[in-house]
């Protein structure tokens, strides 16, 4: 019986299955090598840095019009730099849209709680009269 020269007389073992890591056995939500998930501290930083470009394009359009004009609004005039003006007009803009947005999310979800159906483990909810009468929770 020839033996190679190359192969050493003991046999060596295999090296024993490597433990998957933890997690790695569960299914992702994403392929391998896809692009990863965002995370909150990503969109935080993400709209940080969009916020302080619009604010920069912000000081250069008050600092590019600074021309002044003549306001009149309900009664109260004055004058000051045409960017400010529009800049002015643009926060009331945007706080008009924000308070008829607020107001129809609210109706919405009241309109929401209205169409659930009771489950009837659950009794009705008791209306603001029935909770205080006189200014004192009712017993």
């Amino acid at each position: 019986m020839q033996t190679d020269p190359l192969t050493p007389r003991t046999s060596i073992p295999p090296p024993p299955a490597r433990q998957p890591a933890i997690g790695a056995g569960t299914p992702s939500s994403r392929p391998i090598g896809g692009p990863p998930h965002p995370t909150r501290a990503g969109l935080v930083w993400t709209a940080t840095v969009t916020v302080l470009v619009l604010l920069g394009l912000l000081i250069v359009f008050i600092l590019q019009n600074q021309e002044q004009v003549y306001v009149q609004y309900f009664g109260l005039a004055g004058s000051l730099p045409l960017g400010i003006a529009l800049s002015i007009a643009a926060v009331f803009g945007g706080l008009l849209v924000a308070i008829t947005g607020a107001i129809r999310i609210a109706q919405l979800r009241t309109a929401a709680t209205r169409l659930q159906p009771r489950s009837p483990a659950r009794p009705p909810t008791k209306t603001r009269h029935q909770l205080f009468r006189h200014g004192h929770p009712a017993k």
